[in-house]
């Protein structure tokens, strides 16, 4: 039995932090970032049966080609998308009256629809880019058991010594996206290895009037190869998503739309026409 102070459930029946019951949860979940972007998802749904808003987490249930699907947003960060995985896990796995894990468990698909930038030349505003690994700079996953089991540990020694990673900084992990995602996207996106960065600016080598602890990491990070993979982008949740939903045995995915490309140093703010393309390729993948 879960101690009431480990799952917190709100009055209604709903669960903590995202307000929603665990009727109201899809096996399909769209997971964005910005709490507007929960309704330019939900904009093309056939139906809508379910809808909750609480902070920065806002979701709405219904069907899309006769397939029930949820949109969820999950604010910034990989502080967030903990709170959000362990939450739809819960919804799932958990039995709310009894406090029990559920003896069969419940797969979720998970994908993550977001913005980016781009770190290699040849890949242009508007681009579509699959996540195919996510490489965890923001240490979530290594605060949880069997870390190790997950992560593609294979790059994570070359990975750090090229960039000559600084010791006082998280060790970072690489995830690999699930395969039964990975095969929905096939040919249909860029595919790439993704920086999820622990934050906007210095994470992500951007320099305001603060330095960096590593100054050369762009270029760093543009020249690494591994295997035939090379990294494509920077965001800020695709590693704590995948990391934590293959622990929780999961499906999970990031695909994101270039907003800017930090190599030629553009960007561009007119990007929700290229977003909304985006969730209906993203939509038609997950129901084909």
């Amino acid at each position: 039995m879960i101690a009431s102070s480990e799952l917190i459930i709100n009055p209604d029946g709903s669960i903590f932090h995202l307000h929603i019951k665990p009727e109201e949860l899809a096996d399909t979940v769209i997971l964005v970032g910005d709490p507007g972007r929960v309704e330019m998802v939900a904009s093309f749904f056939e139906t809508r049966e379910a809808e909750a808003e609480s902070r920065e987490f806002r979701f709405v249930t219904g069907t899309y080609r006769d397939k029930r699907i949820t949109a969820l947003s999950t604010g910034i960060g990989c502080d967030n998308i903990d709170i959000v995985v362990n939450e739809l896990d819960a919804l799932a796995n958990i039995d709310f009256q009894t406090r029990e894990i559920k003896k069969e468990h419940r797969r979720l698909n998970l994908l993550r629809i977001g913005t980016c930038g781009a770190i290699q030349p040849d890949i242009p505003l508007g681009s579509f880019v699959f996540s195919e690994i996510s490489v965890g700079c923001d240490g979530l996953l290594n605060w949880y058991e069997d870390r190790d089991q997950i992560a593609e540990k294979d790059f994570e020694a070359p990975f750090m010594e090229h960039c000559a990673w600084a010791p006082y900084l998280p060790v970072p992990y690489f995830v690999r996206a699930a395969d039964s995602l990975i095969e929905r996207f096939r040919d249909k996106t860029i595919f790439g290895v993704t920086i999820s960065a622990s934050g906007f600016y210095g994470p992500q080598g951007r320099v305001l009037r603060q330095g960096l602890a590593m100054p050369n990491m762009i270029a760093d990070f543009e020249s690494f190869r591994h295997n035939g993979y090379r990294i494509t982008n920077f965001e800020m949740e695709g590693s704590a998503l995948a990391g934590l939903a293959h622990h929780l045995g999961h499906d999970a995915a990031t695909v994101c739309c270039v907003i800017a490309n930090r190599h030629l140093g553009e960007s561009n703010t007119d990007y929700k026409p290229r977003v909304r393309e985006l969730i209906q390729l993203s939509l038609d993948c997950l129901t084909a």
